[in-house]
């Protein structure tokens, strides 16, 4: 009885749960059913109302590019009737206009670039001027070389005028001798007490007039006295040669040479080049450079050695051919220089483009060098040439009146007609010219381009 008293207990519990639940779950579901198609009626109707709101927009927004578009055509029309009434009034058509106006804007461009070109031509100069002077001036106070004009021909003094009949010879055996042997031509004619030696190898002529001073010595002048102290002069040459060119590495401060390297220094001795002494000449380019470059904070032993061997190619260019700044570079590395040593002797001449500023230095000593006053001597004709190629240059610009070539061709002064050219296009003609004569003419040191334009007012007194 328990037992099922119990159950029977449990059992109404089970049901009188299972009715509670149901009151509690099931009454909020018919609320939910009801309340879902009210949400979306009304998201239905705001998209509608954006839909149309949209409409209107994209209505107004077409109406706007009408608008806009009749404004335009409106605004090209009136643009075509004031520019017809432009050209009307000033008598001008559009392209005549648009040219006059360019006109205007290029003056006032080529105005404007005059300006600027003077003010930084000014500016560079002066600092260029500034610097220059701060290097030049330390280089060149310590360095005062003198220099002797040579020439192409020797004199060896008689002691009388009685010697000419024996230095010729009989039927002139003795001279002919001389001058198969030695390749030098002996002049003897009406002047004094002398004999002049005339060649162009400096080399020969000296072994020439040494030969004939040891025959006047001796006394015996004949064919076979003659083969033999020409052969003793030649042998004493060579030594001399080299003596020579160890005291010109000794000068310039250049150890360690190359025995060829030494004789080919000493031949130089015997070699001019517009009257200036090519070893001399190299040994002051020597200490120019390396003054220079200590100034620079370049390497002073590769400049000094560079420069005083700029010029060997010159003492075989009888012999080798091609430019003797590449000869020379060439025999530097036959011999044993450094690359940076035979570089800068081939650059010397802008024959091989310079990298590196001992090369630029050993080209700024080798000008300086040759562009002193005094430093060389050019013949009268080369001297004319280059001042006609001077005024021609200058006289072949438009508006140019005259041209002088003054102070030596150091200078030249161009006369222009103010009416031609204005003072603008003055500063540019000059830079022009200087342009053109550094492109067509070698020439040493620098040459002034002055451009002189004058305005007259005149009026008469009546």
């Amino acid at each position: 009885m328990d037992i099922i008293g119990a159950a029977a207990l449990i059992a109404v519990g089970i049901v009188v749960a299972a009715l509670v639940y149901g009151r509690t779950h099931s009454g909020p579901r018919p609320a939910v059913v009801a309340a879902a198609p009210v949400a979306t009626v009304d998201l239905d109707a705001e998209m509608r109302e954006r839909r149309s709101e949209l409409a209107r927009r994209e209505e107004a927004l077409a109406k706007r590019e009408s608008e806009l578009a009749r404004g335009q055509e409106q605004l090209a029309s009136r643009r075509q009737e004031h520019e017809r009434d432009l050209e009307r009034i000033s008598g001008l058509s559009a392209s005549q206009a648009k040219q006059l106006l360019l006109k205007e804007v290029e003056d006032q461009a080529r105005h404007d670039a005059a300006r600027r070109l003077r003010q930084i031509d000014e500016e560079t100069k002066r600092e260029a001027e500034r610097r220059v002077r701060n290097i030049l001036s330390v280089c060149m106070q310590r360095l005062a070389a003198g220099h002797a004009a040579e020439t192409t021909v020797s004199v060896v003094q008689l002691s009388a005028d009685d010697m000419k009949g024996r230095i010729i010879g009989r039927e002139g055996r003795n001279i002919r001798a001389l001058e198969n042997l030695t390749g030098v031509d002996f002049i003897i004619d009406d002047t004094p007490g002398a004999v002049v030696l005339s060649s162009f190898d400096g080399v020969r002529r000296e072994i020439a007039r040494m030969t004939l001073e040891k025959l006047l010595q001796d006394g015996r002048i004949h064919p076979a006295r003659i083969e033999e102290m020409y052969y003793q002069a030649r042998s004493e040459m060579e030594n001399h040669i080299v003596e020579l060119g160890e005291q010109g590495a000794f000068e310039a401060g250049v150890p360690g040479l190359h025995a060829e390297l030494i004789k080919l220094l000493g031949r130089l001795r015997f070699r001019t080049s517009y009257g200036q002494n090519v070893l001399a000449h190299s040994i002051e380019v020597s200490h120019l450079a390396a003054m220079m470059a200590e100034e620079l904070g370049a390497s002073p032993k590769t400049a000094r050695r560079a420069a005083l061997l700029h010029d060997v190619g010159k003492a075989v260019t009888h012999e080798i051919e091609g430019p003797h700044a590449l000869v020379g570079g060439d025999l530097a590395r036959k011999y044993g220089e450094s690359e940076a040593v035979a570089h800068a002797m081939e650059a010397h001449h802008n024959e091989v483009e310079p990298q590196t500023i001992e090369a630029v230095i050993v080209q700024a000593a080798d000008a300086l060098s040759g562009a002193r006053p005094g430093a060389r001597g050019e013949s009268l004709e080369q001297y004319v040439k280059r001042l006609r190629d001077l005024e021609q240059i200058a006289t072949r610009h438009k508006g140019v009146d005259k041209v002088y070539a003054m102070q030596a061709g150091r200078e030249i002064r161009v006369m222009v007609a103010p009416g031609d050219i204005d003072d603008d296009a003055a500063t540019i003609l000059s830079h022009e010219i200087a342009r053109e004569i550094e492109k067509e003419l070698e020439y040493p040191g620098q040459i002034k381009v002055t451009v002189i334009r004058e305005s007259r007012a005149v009026e008469y007194a009546r």
